[in-house]
């Protein structure tokens, strides 16, 4: 299975340099609806069933800028708006494949701590490569548990999705024999059914040696000479 890595993020500047005129205007208006949310989040419409304009907007981020463009600017737009955790919650669960990876990717921004730990347990049990990969970004590595970081990893190994994907790989990789364990167990299942190692696998198992100890202080001798 192949992935395709995601365009970089770009900043509200950057976009404004690629975006054409309709586009930058559409996004103004966007981002102003976003603003005004965060500005009065207990305004609600007055259908209880609405959605918030700027909500509407973070569906249609790829028509109005372009596929290439809708990460960063839904990014932009949930940042704006100050999404709590039962907004991104509901932009997760009703989104496209798509909406869904612009949430992974804002999480480490929000400052929701692990309460928003299930988004990503989500997206790590399907076998959409792009959420896979959003989904071990550095929110992952922040605050999953060692167990669900591992079966993280080995996600990625499993569909394909590239370890360089994986935030914090090395540091979190070092010195941790039971990942070292899971690695040879589906190394060796692989072997068994005539199936290829993926590449990845050897490069993180290189990865769970010990790291180097630390250096030994010189004892200074307290003999007179």
């Amino acid at each position: 299975m192949t992935h395709t890595p995601p365009s970089p993020l770009l900043s509200r500047k950057e976009l404004d340099t690629l975006l054409g005129g309709a586009a930058r205007a559409w996004l103004d208006e966007a981002l102003a609806e976003a603003a005004h949310a965060a500005a009065h989040p207990d305004t609600a419409p007055a259908d209880s069933y609405a959605v918030p304009p700027w909500e509407l907007r973070y569906a249609a981020a790829g028509r109005h800028c372009g596929p290439g463009h809708a990460d960063s600017v839904r990014v932009l737009l949930i940042v704006e708006a100050g999404a709590g955790l039962p907004t991104v919650t509901r932009l997760y669960g009703q989104g496209t494949a798509a909406e869904r990876r612009a949430v992974l990717l804002t999480l480490p921004a929000l400052g929701l701590g692990p309460t928003a730990l299930p988004l990503v347990e989500d997206a790590l049990r399907t076998n959409d490569t792009t959420l896979v990969a959003a989904a071990v970004g550095p929110y992952a590595a922040a605050h999953l548990d060692p167990h669900q970081w591992r079966h993280a990893v080995l996600k990625c190994l499993f569909t394909g999705v590239p370890v360089e994907a994986v935030d914090q790989l090395a540091r979190r990789s070092r010195g941790d024999a039971e990942l070292a364990r899971m690695l040879g167990d589906f190394a060796a299942e692989r072997i068994a059914a005539g199936r290829p190692v993926p590449a990845g696998l050897h490069r993180v198992l290189a990865l769970t040696a010990p790291g180097p100890a630390a250096p030994t202080a010189p004892t200074t001798s307290t003999e007179e000479s």
